[in-house]
């Protein structure tokens, strides 16, 4: 197993309960992946996912190696799940998970978006039925699968961009926003991405905004103490280098330090991208990317800041979105040039769990969306100068005013660190971008289609992006795997 993230813990715990010898490697100190976390001076942040939807996901996968997975994690749910906040104009909505909550929420808005969110949801749920969890749970082996899903597609409405499908229910501009910014979760453009991702607004209602106590973190902790106590190991600090292949078929993989680990099978959690052109090296490319290479999705600055206080108007999840968003919106993921306006996403999880930071402080993860690496743009000269525009537009605008002056700890990610850290192509934050062209039969797949006995998971392979994603990926491609060599999984 290359790669020590949700994909490839995911796949692990199943081929292990299905009895097989696991050995997952991973280049980074510890296991997680993108799911890592950063302490320093008694602060904790999660360095990428920050919360848990769809728990059943992890609540079967655990069961598999016969364990609870709430014995294992504490989770505690959110309500509200977010804020959505607009500074320009002192909007502010509450992302509720009861339905009349949340109408009570739109309301003073617009009355009959209110009234017709019900019909969203339901619409919604539809899709997250029929469309995600089908498509999500099967491996599309050839174009056919493709084609019998798009009849379902179309009669959900679910192929036409995300922004159209919202558009149909909600008229008022903040109401809009707050329904069909979700694809931003796995880097998507609402105007771009298809309206198949509605479901992510329906499966926080349905199953709810989670938090693990001690951060995501506790999770990778969880599913490795699962794999090691099922007799498989995890190791990190152990950089592959090369998939060896012979006769066209993986026979296991070199790393780093020369150490050569056989295997029957590889499964690759690394950038698909990256896993073809560094480690395969000069293994013919698969059909479809012939016709149609896949683009990488935007990326990530962060800032992770320590405060000697903290901030209560900002709850656990809180998203401020600036003015000229659909502007913002085209210039990160489309025109790939830096944003002019600013829309920001803050994780603020001492509001819920206070092992997170000292008392009376905060560990603040700030997230603004950027360009990948293929902008040309040069973090290493501009870091500093967008670090302060965006303490600036959080002290001046956002009214988190005396931010800059109570940080005492400090840290930063930019798409150089995705690239060095993760070995992410572009120095993508998610992968391949998740447009009807690049997904499902036209999204990497979870078998190699050019190399015998190679699987991937992880963003960039089939279903996408997003812990919920990366998990049922695990599930097709373990299904795969103990098809393929005849076991039960």
């Amino acid at each position: 197993m290359v790669g020590a993230g949700f994909g490839g813990l995911g796949v692990a715990m199943r081929l292990a309960a299905a009895g097989l010898d696991v050995t997952v490697v991973d280049r980074g100190p510890t296991p997680g992946g993108r799911a890592c976390r950063l302490q320093d001076q008694g602060f904790t942040w999660d360095m990428g996912p920050s919360l848990v939807t769809m728990p059943w996901v992890f609540e079967e996968l655990f069961a598999l190696l016969g364990r609870d997975f709430h014995d294992e994690v504490d989770l505690v749910e959110l309500d509200p799940l977010y804020r959505i906040d607009w500074p320009h104009d002192g909007t502010r909505i509450d992302f509720r998970r009861g339905v009349r909550e949340m109408q009570d929420e739109i309301r003073p808005l617009s009355g009959s978006d209110a009234a017709r969110y019900p019909d969203f949801l339901e619409a919604s749920r539809l899709i997250h039925e029929e469309a995600v969890l089908a498509a999500g749970r099967r491996a599309f082996e050839g174009p056919a699968p493709f084609a019998r899903l798009l009849p379902t597609m179309l009669r959900l409405d679910a192929a036409r961009n995300l922004s159209g499908f919202c558009r149909k229910f909600f008229s008022e501009e903040h109401v809009f926003q707050a329904m069909s910014f979700h694809s931003l979760y796995i880097g998507g453009d609402p105007f771009r991405v298809p309206a198949v991702y509605a479901a992510l607004a329906y499966l926080q209602v349905a199953d709810g905004v989670w938090y693990a106590m001690g951060g995501m973190y506790s999770i990778v902790q969880a599913m490795v103490r699962a794999i090691e106590d099922a007799g498989g190991r995890v190791r990190c600090n152990a950089d592959v280098d090369e998939i060896l292949a012979r006769n066209g078929r993986a026979v296991g993989v070199r790393l780093a330090d020369g150490e050569v680990i056989p295997a029957d099978i590889v499964i690759s959690d690394a950038d698909p991208v990256r896993t073809r052109a560094r480690l395969l090296r000069g293994a013919p490319d698969s059909i479809p990317w012939r016709f149609r290479g896949p683009r990488n999705g935007m990326s990530c600055f962060l800032l992770y800041l320590g405060t000697d206080r903290q901030w209560p108007e900002l709850l656990h999840h809180t998203l401020v979105v600036g003015d000229g968003y659909r502007r913002f919106l085209d210039d990160v993921t489309h025109r790939r040039v830096l944003p002019q306006d600013l829309s920001l996403y803050l994780h603020v999880p001492a509001r819920t769990d206070a092992s997170m930071a000292p008392p009376g402080c905060d560990s603040l993860a700030v997230l603004l969306p950027v360009p990948n690496l293929a902008s040309g743009d040069d973090w290493d000269s501009i870091g500093d100068a967008w670090r302060d525009k965006v303490l600036r537009y959080l002290e001046e605008d956002a009214g988190l005013g005396g931010l800059r002056s109570s940080i005492t700890v400090e840290h930063r990610m930019t798409p150089l660190d995705f690239q060095s850290r993760y070995d992410a192509d572009e120095g993508t934050a998610f992968s391949t971008e998740p447009l009807l062209t690049r997904s499902a039969y036209f999204r990497q797949p979870n078998r190699d289609r050019t190399v015998r006995g190679l699987y991937h998971v992880g963003a960039g392979a089939h279903p996408g992006a997003g812990v919920p994603g990366v998990l049922l990926g695990a599930e097709v491609a373990a299904g795969l795997v103990a098809r393929d060599i005849g076991v039960l999984a």
